[in-house]
């Protein structure tokens, strides 16, 4: 599974720890940023790792910032982007089984680098459940498409 990483300057040092977590696991990742914690602006950031999961490009995408409130709000904006934001392990299951979801958000200043990478590998290693899970996805494709205004 492909893998696409992204931050701003309040994610930089949790993204680091998550990326070095993901070598140790063999996962195959990229990031688009940022690679300092010289501030940057989250939506820019967010953009280009939602549309790459849009696009298909990646199977998965996780982007930290501060709370990661704001990430996941810009990343649902994107078509074909269900973005959970998740604090514990529970909501990351979740995230997965039930929703489908393909883009994990953080916050570097809400969880600890430990529990941080406990929601990362249930994340990545957790497979949506369908069953009556894919009639309620399916319903927020067809919301998503009547209130999208395309590129």
């Amino acid at each position: 599974m492909k893998i696409i990483l992204g931050s701003d300057h309040a994610g930089f040092n949790l993204k680091e720890k998550i990326k070095k977590y993901l070598k140790e696991q063999d996962f195959s990742f990229d990031d688009l940023g940022t690679y300092s914690t010289d501030p940057v602006d989250y939506p820019d950031i967010t953009l280009k790792v939602a549309k790459a999961v849009a696009k298909g490009e990646y199977r998965r995408g996780i982007i930290i910032c501060g709370t990661g409130i704001g990430t996941a709000i810009v990343a649902n904006k994107v078509p074909g982007i269900r973005a959970a934001l998740c604090h514990d392990p529970v909501s990351s299951s979740f995230s997965r089984t039930h929703n489908d979801a393909n883009i994990l958000t953080l916050g570097e200043r809400i969880i600890g680098p430990n529990l941080a990478l406990e929601i990362v590998r249930i994340f990545l290693t957790t497979e949506f459940s369908g069953g009556r899970h894919i009639r309620r996805v399916e319903k927020i494709k067809k919301i998503e498409e009547k209130y999208s205004k395309g590129e």
